[in-house]
């Protein structure tokens, strides 16, 4: 009987009949690479790490996103006024307002937590945060952020691709394309989230927009398989997976000769090359079994409320650690963080199982070093309005909130901003999304208006032609 590897095969006489008949073969290309029989020629990565454009102060990003608006009133941005006006009207001073469940007119609420100053710093932060409150003087409150969307689909897309219509690259997805990576075999760009609920908007808030696809976020999950369809399916023999290999590399060859320009071919290879070395390396990195049992206890595994979160920070960590560029970490997935009543149970229990990793986080990283060239982000799509909604809760404010920053270059201690009396309006030092993501990037040694990518002959930036990064945050 004839080898099945000697047959000559047509070649395709569409793309659309070489993607057909190729299917989920071409991750067999990845393994020929691998195995050093690569085509003459080919093109370097992507992924591979490049220089920033300017001075960097960080290398690596963990962008930890409280989802549905955490309340910066009740958290880090104290109000006096707002406690001594509770169950008033808002003053017209302030203005008229427009809030997701339509114009206010709603009493003030006012926040029923104790306010301490911690650190050196003085820096004032409630209650609900004594973790976060004793790393103070590693923190840089910006308390002056506002945005456009006032629901949650937009805010949450305008916090991770600067639009609040979607369809445009993530900021990881522009931090990847701008810096590559200093790992091939793990993904530039991971994201982790705290349960199985659905994010706001799902993968296109990690997606590469127009770009190719190899800067897309790639989403790790429990169990045994962290990234879905990792794993070659036990069917599958090593005769077949090289009859395969053949057969898939002669296609490829035929349809690279007759059609060089084509780039879509080299986005889904690079994938699946990265696919194949992930299969070695990513079991050991999300592997927890070697971290010391006071390790463990730092972040709260031994707790259930904390175990989680502690999860995902302390992955967090190992993954930076190995040279992963950017990780984002969707704490109450599913909009947890939307609470538009019940106040004090939501974000009670939400803090209750944040605190302590987060911290635990910060503190970690700064003892290994790694904090000076780790920037660490914290915070959600909006914060929550100063008036009352249903009488114990709160509803979507985008005009002023709360984000913190800390490690990769940035000068602890010090609040950036404020807002109006009564926490609605930011009025000094304003910080849009643009600037916010202006200032991320250039921490990393990346200039907002100098990051170019060509779309159908358009110069495409992250920040839409706008934003500039807020300097006073560094150090």
């Amino acid at each position: 009987m004839q080898d099945p590897r000697c047959h000559r095969y047509e070649p395709a006489r569409s793309r659309r009949d070489f993607l057909f008949r190729s299917g989920v073969g071409l991750g067999a290309i990845a393994l020929q690479s691998l195995l050093g029989s690569t085509a003459s020629g080919a093109a370097p990565s992507p992924l591979i790490a490049k220089q920033p454009q300017l001075r960097a102060r960080a290398k690596n990003v963990i962008f930890l996103f409280m989802e549905g608006g955490p309340s910066h009133l009740d958290l880090f941005d104290p109000k006096p006024l707002l406690n001594k006006l509770a169950g008033k009207p808002l003053p017209d001073s302030f203005g008229s307002v427009i809030t997701a469940m339509g114009e206010a007119k709603a009493p003030l609420l006012a926040s029923q937590r104790t306010w301490k100053q911690h650190g050196q710093s003085g820096l004032w932060i409630s209650d609900w945060l004594p973790n976060i409150a004793r790393c103070a003087d590693d923190l840089a409150v910006v308390r002056s952020c506002w945005a456009d969307g006032i629901n949650h689909s937009a805010g949450v897309c305008q916090m991770n691709t600067g639009s609040i219509l979607g369809g445009r690259p993530s900021l990881g997805s522009w931090v990847s394309y701008g810096l590559g990576t200093e790992n091939t075999d793990l993904p530039a760009f991971l994201v982790l989230q705290d349960n199985q609920s659905s994010v706001v908007n799902g993968p296109r808030n990690w997606s590469a927009g127009f770009m190719p696809a190899v800067y897309q976020g790639i989403r790790l999950q429990g169990g045994s398989e962290p990234i879905p369809n990792l794993n070659t399916p036990p069917s599958h023999t090593p005769r077949q997976q090289t009859t395969r290999l053949d057969f898939i590399n002669q296609l490829n060859r035929s349809y690279a000769a007759r059609f060089p320009d084509q780039t879509e071919l080299s986005a889904r290879l690079t994938s699946y090359e990265l696919a194949y070395r992930m299969q070695a390396e990513a079991p050991g990195a999300v592997d927890l079994a070697n971290e010391s049992d006071a390790t463990k206890k730092l972040y709260g595994l031994d707790r259930k409320e904390t175990a989680d979160m502690g999860r995902l920070c302390l992955l967090s960590r190992r993954m930076v650690e190995r040279g992963v560029r950017f990780v984002q970490v969707y704490h109450g997935a599913g909009s947890k963080w939307d609470s538009h009543t019940a106040m004090e149970k939501n974000h009670g229990s939400l803090c209750a199982s944040m605190d302590q990793p987060v911290a635990a986080l910060l503190r970690d990283l700064k003892a290994r070093g790694l904090l000076d060239e780790t920037l660490v982000v914290w915070g959600g799509e909006f914060g929550r309005t100063p008036m009352s909604e249903k009488g114990d809760g709160r509803d979507h404010n985008p005009t002023g909130f709360t984000m913190w920053f800390a490690g990769g270059g940035v000068r602890g201690g010090q609040t950036i901003g404020t807002t109006d009396d009564l926490g609605l309006h930011a009025v000094e030092d304003r910080l849009h999304v643009h600037d916010l993501h202006a200032t991320i990037l250039w921490l990393l040694g990346l200039d907002n208006m100098g990051l170019v990518y060509k779309y159908k002959g358009r110069p495409e930036r992250p920040t839409l032609n706008e934003g500039e990064p807020c300097e006073k945050i560094a150090g």
